[in-house]
């Protein structure tokens, strides 16, 4: 069976024109090696099931047939510029490369020798109408085409597709460099290179130069990943150009003589070499810091960051919610961005009271203090704050489902552009989970969160317990907060950007010193700054906190 139609695309690999189609409807990639059962279909993207596949033909036994047929011109084929290629005689001389043209002088076809040492093992034929290949011998023990004219040894050795690349890349590299080809395409890439491997491993430079297709950029890295570390270099072709031998028939030597010297060494992915990372360096996205409304923490840790996990820590009643809200409603007054908060241990009135709290420097979420305050100076505070389609509070509505949580947690960022998010509290979100040991639910949790941070770059403050210390002390009583301290896992300290430990001796006599919370530092990975940061005392006619300076005679006249 012979092909109808040749120089068809690949809907397998990409390839512009390695496809002969069947009469039947099948077809054959000659780059990618894949029968394609219902071409038309494949091309349209239509699924075709085993049931549909059509009987394909039997390649090998064609090549056989076609090798008969053009046996005896081939035979007396000689050496001549390959026109059809942009090949000079003297290139098609030194890799042995005949061939026949008709009466009009058109390349007819090509007939490419293989050695097995320095013997002749066999030639490829390629026919140049239908682009058509076959074997005459055995190419079976062959190395290399052009394997056998090159030295063992040297500084660069370049490897190409094709056996027409190869002669090209040898002519725009000005004839200097060696250059061979695969025996088999880009399928047949790994096992072609791993039976020459001893020979190419001799070069101190193994240059890569497949085609600029899907299946030969795929190919390039399976080679470079069996050479020796460090040795392989691939070329990166202009957009527009197919392979080397485009690049010849376009008369772009100097172009490719500079890609070539510029082909970079491959390295497996995530691992850079630092020489060519010096643009991204220098001109790097600055992480612009917004300040904490207190200046003990600023001088700490530099403000907060957008792409940042800051976890807030302490024992029960030591003031997390309470910070937690003078925070939110300090992004909301001092940035523009968009601000979501999920509060899992209480609805989302009372997440607005505490804000609005703030705002009024008054305990708004208590009814009888909201009843103080005109209706009208109440709606003007909550339009300063919400009225601008920037604050998003999570209403679960009596739902604990993790899932959900982290969907609502995405849509937040995601959807709702949403730059800064806090989570109160990383426990909840335990709860919320079927898993039954909390350690491992915990490393679960805190590995999506840092893959929400560093996917999408918003800042989230996370509000975390600490487990129960041994002794009579505990953290209620002013006992210091260390890391080991985190309740759960270690994840928690290792995953988050900084750690801020609240302190407080709910239980001292002087009033002051059992309504002052200390911030201590714990972790600080942007400025490494750790240790007490900053004191902020509870006023409880308002419930704000004002920052001062415990040793202040003046503390107790701010109470």
């Amino acid at each position: 069976m012979a092909f109808v139609k040749t120089r068809l695309p690949c809907p397998k690999c990409g390839g512009k024109d390695p496809v002969g189609l069947n009469e039947d409807g099948s077809a054959y990639c000659f780059s990618c090696a894949e029968r394609i059962a219902n071409y038309d279909r494949a091309v349209s993207g239509d699924d075709i099931s085993v049931d549909e596949l059509a009987p394909v033909t039997d390649m090998k036994t064609y090549k056989n047939n076609m090798a008969t047929e053009i046996n005896a011109p081939l035979t007396n084929g000689t050496f001549i510029q390959l026109k059809d290629r942009g090949i000079s005689l003297d290139t098609a001389k030194k890799y042995g490369v005949r061939a026949t043209e008709d009466l009009q002088g058109n390349t007819l076809s090509h007939s490419y020798p293989y050695y097995t040492v320095n013997e002749i093992a066999g030639y490829k034929i390629r026919t140049v109408g239908d682009k058509l290949f076959s074997w005459m011998g055995s190419p079976k023990d062959a190395g290399l085409f052009g394997q056998q004219i090159f030295r063992d040894g040297g500084k660069y050795i370049t490897i190409t597709e094709g056996e027409c690349d190869a002669m090209a890349a040898y002519e725009l590299l000005g004839s200097k460099w060696p250059v061979v080809s695969l025996k088999n395409g880009a399928a047949g890439a790994v096992k072609d290179i791993k039976e020459s491997i001893e020979f190419l491993e001799k070069y101190e430079k193994i240059i890569i130069c497949f085609d600029n297709d899907k299946a030969g950029r795929e190919a390039a890295v399976k080679v470079a990943r069996v050479i020796s570390p460090g040795k392989a270099k691939i070329l990166s072709f202009p957009e527009e150009t197919k392979d080397a031998n485009d690049m010849l028939k376009n008369k772009r030597h100097v172009d490719f003589v500079n890609r070539w010297w510029d082909a970079k060494t491959y390295t497996p992915s995530g691992v850079l070499n630092a020489k060519e990372l010096y643009d991204k360096y220098q001109n790097r996205e600055r992480k612009e810091s917004i300040p904490y409304p207190w200046q003990g923490l600023n001088k700490k840790l530099l403000g907060l960051r957008r792409g940042e996990l800051v976890t807030l820590t302490g024992g029960t009643g030591l003031g997390k919610s309470s910070i937690t809200r003078e925070l939110e409603h300090w992004i909301i007054n001092n940035t523009e961005d968009n601000v979501g908060i999920v509060a899992l241990e209480e609805d989302y009135l009372r997440t607005l009271d505490g804000i609005m709290s703030i705002e009024a420097d008054s305990k708004l979420f208590i009814d009888s203090v909201r009843d103080e305050f005109n209706p009208t100076l109440i709606k003007q505070m909550y339009d300063k704050l919400f009225n601008n389609d920037r604050v998003w509070v999570h209403a679960h509505f009596g739902a604990t489902d993790i899932e959900e949580i982290f969907s609502k947690l995405r849509f937040m960022i995601v959807g709702c552009d949403c730059k800064w998010v806090i989570v109160d509290h990383l426990h909840m979100l335990v709860a919320a989970s079927v898993e039954g040991d909390e350690r491992r639910t915990l490393d679960s949790i805190m590995h999506r969160l840092r893959c929400i941070v560093e996917e999408t770059g918003a800042g989230m403050i996370l509000v975390s317990h600490l487990r129960r210390v041994e002794g009579n002390s505990g953290h209620e009583n002013g006992v210091s907060v260390g890391l080991n301290h985190l309740r759960g896992s270690q994840s928690i300290a290792q995953l988050s950007d900084c750690v801020i430990a609240l302190e407080r001796n709910q239980q001292a006599e002087d009033d002051i010193e059992s309504n002052t919370t200390h911030m201590r530092v714990l972790k600080s990975r942007y400025t490494g700054d750790v240790g007490m940061a900053t004191h902020l005392l509870y006023h409880n006619d308002t419930g704000r906190l004002s920052e001062i300076d415990p040793e202040d005679e003046l503390g107790e006249e701010v109470l």
